[in-house]
């Protein structure tokens, strides 16, 4: 098969690359004061200024043109048609019809999923409502007051970083809190402050057998039944989103108490299904709703959008202009906004689950690079840990500085002081200082020839730095479901560019059918199985040292 190196868009942009790596972007906005209308993108939830890019028209043209011929158009029409485009798993890829908001049947399978997902939809309003109007009562005739999380990967982190961001609209009405690691220690902190009779536990596993959450569903309800003295508790106490409905129910769910998820959607994209209940309960239906129209919304613009002015497809080709042909090899989420706090974190699941790849669709190794490592963190933390690598550093680091409008909590000064880093961070990475400035700053300021000749090498910045600028008007349901939609559908075009898989992790399956073996190894006595002479060891000295004291 044909590699998309081959093409001759591709080979194009191999040879303008060449001549762009000699460029500073200071000299492309002295040659052109219009530069940041051309490069920048007005959507009714966001600005995004993409002109500190080091790229000119020809630049987007000739990505844009690779686009068309990796025939990206084509693609998303078969995704929002329910084609099986998950080709490894022989799967339809429908996160998108899950905020799907137009009611237009969508026919998979021979089902209407459209009316599949407004059943469940309507399940879990009631469901919401109950609890929160304290209608839902736990064993012993209390209300609800704390809801407990229990998920790993897309079932935990989609939801938390939800609630995180909108915390400031959460009515208190119940207390959310999350439990996804299997290290004991982090669901002994959770549940130690909690009352038994006042929890409900949503346990989120897409086959419930994921061995972190089902280890942990399980020391939740031996800490239920344990303070109940009944193992009828559970039916009170315990609901499921799954597509397993069988084991949820022998591990003691009420039939009545379990949420669909479908084998059509990913656990990194599936916030939008009734994974999302913890978003729900925390800040009522209402607002889960409105995250689900901003997403349409952002997904309507990518689906009727030319492809030059495509928020989405900008963002991507940008992403694999800086990574594929001009060989930056990771990339920074920089949110100004404290909400956002998780937001890196989630959007590094969702970037490198999916496209993290070196195969293409027909199984052989690509010859280039595919997706950057995605990494950062809040905007003003970075700048007093990280961002000195950003500045200085051998390596060049293309950043998404995402910020706001308005302060969801607005405090007299703070906003400003905000939002002035925010602006001067992408300046600076870009302008950078040369020696002659810095000698002629030190100087202005009375420093002696030989403390200027010491110093000055150490205090230019090359600038040329690539940034976007992403600059939402407030933090609201409705716009983070549409900045969450941008980044997917962005997700979706490299992996139809890069030709890769983008819809499954067989690399963490791998990972996990190993730990599935060693656990009974941990378990047992007598000899270890056979393994490389450094886990053998590693697993023999754990034992020794463990269970031999």
């Amino acid at each position: 098969m044909n590699s998309r190196s081959e093409l001759a868009s591709w080979q194009c942009l191999v040879r303008h690359a060449a001549e762009m790596e000699k460029c500073h972007l200071n000299d492309l906005f002295a040659a052109d004061p219009a530069r940041f209308d051309k490069f920048s993108l007005k959507l009714p939830q966001l600005l995004l200024d993409y002109s500190k890019n080091l790229v000119t028209q020809e630049t987007i043209s000739g990505l844009i043109t690779l686009a068309k011929d990796c025939e990206v158009e084509q693609w998303r029409d078969k995704m929002f048609a329910g084609e099986k485009i998950n080709m490894t798993e022989n799967r339809a890829v429908l996160h998108t019809a899950l905020r799907n908001r137009s009611g237009n049947e969508l026919i998979v399978d021979g089902e209407n999923i459209t009316k599949t997902i407004d059943a469940q939809l309507d399940k879990m309003e009631h469901f919401v409502n109950q609890v929160r109007e304290g209608k839902w009562k736990g064993y012993s005739g209390k209300r609800i007051t704390d809801i407990v999380n229990i998920g790993v990967g897309g079932s935990n982190l989609g939801p938390q970083m939800v609630t995180e961001a909108l915390k400031h609209y959460s009515d208190n009405s119940v207390r959310v809190h999350y439990v996804s690691n299997v290290d004991g220690a982090q669901i002994a902190e959770v549940l130690r402050p909690l009352d038994p009779a006042s929890v409900l536990f949503v346990i989120s596993s897409k086959t419930f057998t994921t061995t972190e959450t089902i280890t942990n569903a399980n020391t939740a309800k031996s800490w239920l039944t344990s303070a109940s003295f009944n193992q009828d508790a559970v039916k009170h106490h315990f609901v499921a989103v799954t597509a397993n409905v069988e084991n949820a129910v022998k591990f003691g769910i009420n039939a009545d108490n379990i949420f669909s998820m479908w084998d059509w959607v990913g656990g990194r994209f599936s916030l939008w299904s009734a994974i999302g209940l913890p978003i729900a309960l925390d800040m009522g239906f209402d607002k889960f709703i409105e995250l689900l129209e901003g997403a349409h919304q952002m997904d309507r613009h990518f689906c009727e959008t030319p492809l030059e002015h495509n928020a989405p497809v900008i963002l991507a080709l940008l992403s694999l202009w800086n990574t594929t042909f001009l060989g930056s090899q990771s990339q920074a989420i920089l949110p100004y906004d404290q909400t956002l706090h998780m937001l890196a974190a989630y959007l590094q699941q969702a970037e490198m689950e999916s496209n993290g790849k070196s195969v293409n669709w027909h199984g052989e190794e690509i010859n280039y690079q595919s997706v950057p490592s995605i990494w950062g963190g809040l905007g003003i933390d970075g700048q007093h840990a990280f961002y000195q690598y950003l500045h200085q550093s051998k390596n060049v680091i293309p950043a998404d500085f995402i910020g706001s409008v308005e302060s969801s909590t607005p405090i007299g000064g703070h906003h400003d002081t905000l939002m002035s880093n925010f602006f001067a961070q992408t300046e600076a990475l870009m302008s950078g200082v040369n020696e002659k400035h810095v000698r002629e700053d030190l100087k202005a300021k009375g420093r002696s020839p030989a403390y200027i000749d010491q110093l000055a090498p150490h205090k230019v910045h090359q600038g040329n730095r690539p940034t976007n600028t992403i600059l939402l008007d407030r933090i609201d349901p409705h716009n983070l479901g549409g900045l969450i939609a941008l980044y997917e559908q962005k997700i979706f075009v490299q992996g139809i560019i890069l030709q890769v898989c983008s819809f499954d992790q067989w690399g963490v399956e791998l990972g996990k059918g190993l730990a599935a073996k060693i656990h009974q190894e941990l378990k047992q006595d007598g000899e270890i199985a056979k393994h490389d002479s450094s886990t053998y060891n590693l697993i023999k000295y754990y034992k020794q040292t463990r269970y031999n004291k």
